[in-house]
């Protein structure tokens, strides 16, 4: 699943450490994250979604597999 996060941090000017602290996660966890390496639990997604104030939507994007 690709996501925004990134970009979105970016545009806060905010550091891995800082949207980890606001998360309550490690920081490992937000560059796992943003790389794609790991998709986030139902509750994380919402928290990250409340920090953005943005819908969950807005921030991951599902991508299907075309056979």
């Amino acid at each position: 699943m690709k996501n925004r996060l990134k970009v979105l941090r970016a545009e806060r000017d905010w550091t891995q450490a800082d949207l980890a602290e606001r998360l309550e996660v490690s920081r490992q966890t937000v560059n796992a994250l943003e790389k794609g390496k790991y998709d986030p639990s139902l509750p994380l997604a919402f928290k990250i979604a409340h920090v953005f104030s943005a819908p969950i939507e807005a921030i991951f994007i599902y991508e299907t597999e075309v056979s």
